[in-house]
């Protein structure tokens, strides 16, 4: 590790159509405590980030509420501060990638980008007329992220139109199967559009970034995918990825963001100025301090690092450092890549299930942020995997390891030390004192490298072994005990003085993830927690106040109340026509119940042109132990003959209330699914599971 590091760190740009979610702060802890530990070793850092303004979202969202783009954004990045505040990460700026920094950077990279030949003689910027989807309802060209349909490579439902977020794929938008409009559900049309493309096929490009991404820089298991991505292959459907294609860089007017130079109606497609955000962040900060930012920059000891969730890593790994190589400024050193946030052993996290952790809420109950700084710390790796948060695991971890090991150990020999030796500490420690607190402080090393290579998760597992190591010794000399007989008063000194010190040592260790409990130590001890120096000795204390209060389960059963809705507070229209209905919660779903059920007969029901007379087996026997079948009803003639649907599955509503109809009794609902627009969509269509379900089979 070099004596004196340069570092320049970001995390990456929240969109700013919405307020910070706990996977954001999940990456600001992260890439804080890295940036703390940092200082902690007298390392400089500029530690910066900013919000990501432009795009149609953006302006679709400010239409909607009745505002500019600019006045959207704005009241978006007002409420930013109590977030970073609340949680004590630390950035030294936040700016917006609508600052005129980043106008004028973008500007720039992308002129620099255009003067260059490309291998053919060309340039790296390329014109092409392209077909680009456009919505006939909407009338404006649909961004990427506006349009859905089927992957096209391991044909994943529901994906963007730029990449898919199962495979991670990246193509054209008109690649996608089925493809529909986010906004209003239509079909889009196809128009003829001239677009700027980065020429990311270009050899060149290709022979940079096949070296830039497998040199040893990234984690391996990124490295791995992005591997896949150059190459020729087949794919599980026995379709053909091409490799690296040319990266489109522009979108068409109406569109929020940076006019591209010489080409009017022109913008600069949102993930080109993006990540220059950073930069312009950087820039606005050393220009705040009178500092020369092309110097540095230009400087080669300068060390450039981005934290980021693996759903943006083809952007980071791919286009981002092609960009900056070939606009000839430095590439980043590395790109750090997490995983989700999920919570309760896995299930992805959703408000309306009472599976969300919102982040304002949280400060809100008055929940100590550090116990989350100190959670995640103890979750998080250098991997790029997907981490946990399980309320009972939260509790104990907070409970019994930061309070109960650590904490303690101040709390045990403080009012000792206070009441009967006027808060000195002694400088004799004894034979067995002296060399536990020598063994914990040898740690300092290995520790250090923990939190340098990002494996936070085993260094709070090797402090609490060595806590543990701490209160064993506690245990062992008794302080309360000796404290009984004033003729014990020397080796009660001794004992309460090495337990502070060790609690010192410890604490420093701890610091990047506490700060807020290490600044109050500091006032405690005396020692400067800011710097990794753990062979100070701590002379005197102040009288000691309380550090840290235990989570109370009261707190994390309000964390994930899920309040009731008066009403949706956001229409969403689905393709299928209709607006998604009011949030429900997992016990209203649970008293639906929905099995599977094989269609022994099916007939016309007579005097009627919509009916058809369904027999069910849903697995049910009668008193006897006999096959009890089902009659029902169903509304799908106009769709199906009765021979169609004999022997085929379907799923039956099995506890809806029998309904007396003209023609009979209906014993339940067999599920379809229509448009909400009958008249211009006509049909219904009947589900039908896939084979291995089996009659009597629960949905859940």
């Amino acid at each position: 590790m070099p004596l004196h590091r340069k570092l320049f760190v970001t995390t990456a740009l929240p969109y700013a159509n919405g307020n910070f979610h706990i996977g954001h702060i999940m990456e600001y802890i992260q890439a804080d405590i890295w940036v703390r530990y940092q200082r902690m070793q007298g390392h400089e850092v500029n530690f910066v980030g900013a919000d990501d303004t432009h795009g149609a979202p953006i302006m679709i969202a400010a239409e909607k509420a009745g505002k500019t783009p600019q006045q959207f954004v704005a009241d978006i990045a007002a409420g930013r501060k109590q977030y970073l505040d609340g949680f004590h990460i630390g950035f030294d700026n936040w700016h917006s990638t609508d600052a005129p920094e980043n106008h004028e950077l973008a500007r720039q990279i992308y002129r620099d980008l255009r003067d260059i030949p490309d291998s053919a003689g060309g340039t790296l910027i390329e014109r092409k007329t392209i077909e680009q989807f456009f919505d006939p309802e909407k009338n404006m060209f649909l961004p990427d992220r506006y349009i859905k349909g089927e992957c096209p490579k391991c044909h994943a439902l529901d994906q963007y139109g730029d990449n898919c977020e199962v495979c991670g794929s990246v193509y054209a938008p008109t690649d996608l199967i089925n493809p529909f409009s986010v906004l209003s559900g239509a079909r889009p049309e196809l128009k003829h559009s001239e677009h700027f493309f980065f020429k990311l096929s270009d050899p060149r490009c290709v022979a940079y970034l096949e070296k830039w991404t497998q040199d040893g820089r990234l984690q391996p298991e990124v490295a791995n995918k992005i591997k896949e991505w150059f190459s020729v292959r087949t794919n599980p459907d026995g379709t053909k990825s091409e490799g690296l294609g040319d990266w489109d860089i522009s979108r068409d007017a109406p569109y929020f963001g940076i006019e591209i130079p010489d080409a009017p109606g022109k913008y600069f497609y949102v993930w080109l100025d993006a990540p220059i955000g950073y930069l312009a962040s950087l820039k606005n900060l050393l220009d705040q301090r009178g500092q020369d930012y092309d110097a540095y920059m230009a400087d080669p000891k300068l060390e450039q690092f981005h934290f980021i969730g693996k759903d943006i890593v083809t952007f980071h790994t791919l286009f981002w450092p092609a960009i900056l190589h070939f606009s000839g400024r430095k590439a980043p050193d590395n790109v750090f890549v997490h995983g989700f946030l999920t919570v309760n052993n896995g299930e992805k996290m959703s408000k309306s299930r009472g599976t969300g952790l919102d982040p304002l809420k949280y400060l809100s109950l008055g929940m100590n942020p550090e116990w989350l700084r100190y959670y995640l710390a103890a979750k998080l790796s250098a991997r790029n995997e997907d981490i946990d948060f399980n309320a009972d695991d939260f509790m104990a971890r907070v409970n019994s390891d930061l309070i109960g090991k650590f904490v303690n150990i101040a709390s045990r020999a403080a009012g000792f030390l206070s009441k009967r030796f006027e808060g000195r500490l002694s400088a004799e420690f004894g034979a067995l004192g002296a060399a536990m607190l020598a063994d914990i402080r040898s740690e300092s090393d290995a520790i250090a490298k923990l939190y340098d290579t990002r494996e936070m998760g085993k260094a709070t597992r090797e402090i609490m072994l060595l806590a543990d190591r701490v209160n064993a010794y506690v245990d062992q000399h008794k302080p309360w005990s000796l404290a009984k007989d004033p003729a014990n008063d020397e080796a009660l000194h001794q004992v309460c003085s090495v337990l502070i010190n060790c609690f010192a040592v410890l604490t420093r260790y701890l610091a990047p993830i506490l700060p807020q409990l290490a600044e109050a130590v500091q006032g405690f001890t005396g020692l400067d927690m800011a710097k990794w120096n753990v062979d100070s000795n701590v002379a005197t204390i102040a009288p000691y106040q309380h550090l840290m209060q235990r989570v109370d389960v009261k707190q994390l059963d309000a964390l994930f109340e899920v309040p009731e809705p008066a009403a949706p507070i956001v229409e969403i229209v689905a393709p299928g026509g209709e607006v998604i209905a009011p949030p429900i919660s997992i016990d209203d779903f649970a008293k639906i119940d929905l099995r599977i059920a094989r269609i022994v007969a099916c007939s016309a029901v007579e005097g009627s042109t919509k009916l058809l007379r369904l027999t069910l087996d849903a697995g049910e026997q009668d008193a006897t132990g006999a096959p009890r079948l089902r009659n029902v009803f169903s509304g799908i003639a106009s769709m199906y003959s009765a021979e169609q649907l004999v022997d085929q599955l379907t799923v039956l509503v099995a506890n809806l209330a029998p309904r007396k109809m003209k023609f009979g009794v209906s014993e339940g609902m067999v599920m379809a699914a229509s448009h909400g627009d009958e008249k211009a969509n006509p049909g219904i269509y009947i589900l039908n599971p896939w084979p291995g379900a089996t009659p009597g089979m629960r949905i859940h």
